[in-house]
Formats: C-alpha cells, sequence, structure tokens
C-alpha cells in the first residue's frame, strides 16, 4: 500500500513538473540575465542578478544589472572596481551589505578561482553573501544540477498547491520539502524559473489568476477554495522607533561635511551627514551636542527625516552650523558633487531636508538640486 502511494505521489509530481515546463516554454518572461530557450546562463550573470534580487523586485533591478554588466562584464572586471564605485552604482538597491559581499565575492573567485564559480551547491555557500537560496538558484539555473531554490514564490505555488494552512514562517521547513519533491531531474533550471514566473505572474499574492494556472487541476488550495488566502502569515510585530540627531555642517564655500560609516553593520562602507547614535529615546540637545564633529554654534533645523529599515523606523531631528578652519575628521563634499558621492536613500532624504529648508542664498540657489 505504502508502494501504490510513492507510485502515485512521484506520478502525480511528474505530470505537474511536465505541465509547468510546458507552461514556462510557451509563457516565460523576458530577463535579461536569463539565456534564451535551448541554452545554458552564463554563471556570472545569474549569480549577480540573483544577489540583486534579493528583497528587490524584478522591475527594480532590472536597469541596475545592466548598467552593472555594461560596466563590469565579467566577475574579474567587478573585483578590480574599487568598493566605492560599486557601492555608488548599488545606490537606490538597499541593503548595503549585498553590495560590500558582491565585491568581496568577485574577488575572491577571480582570485582563486580563475575567474569560475563552484558548479556545487556545497562550493558556492562558501562564497561571501551566498547563502542556501542563492547557491541553489546558481546551481539550478546556471549548471541545471537538481537543486530548489525557495523563494516567496515557490512558498506561494506551494502553499496553494497543497494548501498548507500552516503559518509562515512556521511553514517554511513543509513548503521547502514539498518544492523539493517535485523537482525533476530533467530541466531543473527551467523548473525552477518556471514556478518564479507562475509565482510572479499567475499564482500572484492578490488576486491568483487560477484560470490560467497550469497546475489548477492538482491545486487543493484551489479545491477548498482557500487558494488566496495561502500562504498565511503571522502578524508582524510593531517596528520599534529610534532617534538621532545629524549635524548638517557647512563651510563658507558651501561644502557640506561628510563621513564614511564603518564598513561592518547596518549602511557600511556609505557616505552620511555626521549624527549620533540612533536609539530608542529621543536626544536632547545639550546629549546630541557632545557627539557632534566639532564645536560650533549649532540650531535646529525645522522638521524631521523619517526612514524605514527592515527590523526599525528611524526619526532624525537636524542640526546645523557654518565652521572655517581646520578640520574635523570627515569629508568636505560642494553640494553640486553630492551626485558623486556613494550615499544610501536615508542619507539622500537628509540632504534633501537640509538643503530644503537651510536659510540663505546658497540653498536658495541649490533648492531643486
Amino acid at each position: 500500500m505504502a508502494a501504490m502511494l510513492q507510485t502515485d505521489s512521484e506520478s502525480r509530481a511528474r505530470e505537474m513538473a511536465e505541465a509547468l515546463l510546458a507552461w514556462y516554454d510557451r509563457h516565460r518572461r523576458d530577463l535579461p540575465w536569463r539565456a534564451p530557450p535551448g541554452r545554458r546562463a552564463e554563471p556570472y550573470c545569474v549569480w549577480l542578478s540573483e544577489i540583486m534580487l534579493q528583497q528587490t523586485t524584478v522591475a527594480t533591478v532590472g536597469p541596475y544589472f545592466r548598467a552593472f554588466l555594461d560596466r563590469w562584464p565579467s566577475v574579474e572586471a567587478l573585483a578590480a572596481a574599487p568598493l566605492d564605485d560599486v557601492l555608488h552604482a548599488w545606490q537606490g538597491l538597499g541593503y548595503y551589505a549585498r553590495a560590500r559581499n558582491l565585491h568581496r565575492c568577485a574577488g575572491v573567485v577571480a582570485a582563486t578561482l580563475d575567474g569560475r564559480f563552484p558548479e556545487t551547491e556545497a562550493g558556492l555557500r562558501e562564497l561571501p553573501g551566498i547563502g542556501p537560496y542563492t547557491a541553489a538558484a546558481i546551481a539550478a539555473i546556471a549548471f541545471d544540477l537538481p537543486a530548489t531554490p525557495v523563494d516567496g514564490n515557490f512558498e506561494r505555488v506551494m502553499a496553494r498547491l497543497h494548501a498548507v494552512a500552516t503559518p509562515l514562517p512556521d511553514a517554511k521547513p513543509e513548503l521547502a520539502r514539498l518544492a523539493r519533491a517535485l523537482t525533476p531531474a530533467a530541466r531543473p533550471g527551467d523548473h525552477a524559473q518556471a514556478t518564479m514566473d507562475l509565482g510572479a505572474t499567475i499564482c500572484r499574492p492578490k488576486t491568483p489568476l487560477c484560470g490560467r494556472c497550469p497546475l489548477a487541476s492538482h491545486c487543493r488550495g484551489r479545491a477548498e477554495g482557500i487558494a488566496g488566502d495561502l500562504p498565511r502569515r503571522k502578524p508582524k510585530a510593531a517596528r520599534p522607533l529610534r532617534h538621532g540627531v545629524v549635524f548638517w555642517l557647512t563651510r563658507g564655500d558651501g561644502a557640506v561635511l561628510l563621513r564614511r560609516r564603518p564598513y561592518s553593520g547596518l549602511l557600511g562602507g556609505m557616505m552620511e551627514v555626521p549624527s549620533t547614535d540612533w536609539r530608542e529615546a529621543p536626544w536632547s540637545h545639550g546629549e546630541a551636542l557632545a557627539s557632534a564633529p566639532v564645536a560650533a554654534g549649532w540650531q535646529p533645523l525645522p522638521g524631521v527625516v523619517e526612514h524605514g529599515f527592515t527590523h526599525f523606523r528611524l526619526r532624525l531631528e537636524l542640526l546645523t552650523a557654518r565652521f572655517e578652519g581646520a578640520g574635523p575628521d570627515g569629508t568636505w563634499c560642494g553640494i553640486d558633487d553630492l551626485g558623486g558621492q556613494a550615499l544610501p536613500t536615508l542619507s539622500k532624504k537628509v540632504i534633501r531636508h537640509a538643503l530644503d529648508t537651510e536659510p540663505g542664498p546658497l540653498f536658495q540657489k541649490h533648492h531643486n538640486a
């Protein structure tokens, strides 16, 4: 009896894989990093796109991918680039640890692996910035190995296909097991991309197009009328609010003081306007001045800058002062030259707020910079 059930399960998995691949052959998305039908994808392109796509949409990544490939067409070229150039090109993609690890990984592959990515999941996972998902994606898509890169699209398709009611993140191990069970020995790379495409275009987070799904006849979630409610998720905890004070320091020529954040940690290696630490309690004026880059006649600017990170919200107040003399530590940058700095979105918000609120003819001139 057990053998018969296993045979039925294997037969069903085979039917679903065949139906999904047939659908993919007709409806596959045309993506800049995707190889044409019948051709093996370039590992460098797969790796670059997968790092960029972490917690970022396909629509956002497309222009960045093309720009990176035009500027650094090989892993060796990327390895030889200054980190500042890579961080600057990464602006807008967020999660800047990815950019630092991208550069580190390129250096390892170029220097110790003769420019070739390992062709096993285990070998790929030894590289900087490559975790289980990315290793499986590269192994499947670039090397056509029977690996299963379980992303959000995979989880949504599996939850609906098998009517898994356990909420995320608790359901992740079960959904990964179900996904692996459906991965075929033939064309595993196309199967992975087909599942991603299905989740992105048909089995969408909201209003799934079940009538157009190649797996509709196999979908238990649809049969039970709950597909649109899956996967379920535990309620998210409220993100805590942190506070900081930013020091907008300018010289007579209009240059503003910037500093580089430590390479480890949040926004590592990026440029910013100097600030206090970020903490739960608001800062008093006196407390904040202890962290100022220089003693000066600091005055508050109206308003605040707010920004959201994955795990917390941030509210920044601004103090401004003019300074002439030697020091302080940091980089003086002209307003017109700020575009050449590796500035994260948060720093751009701070600069925009300062330019919009700082009085004086110089800042009025650059009001729309």
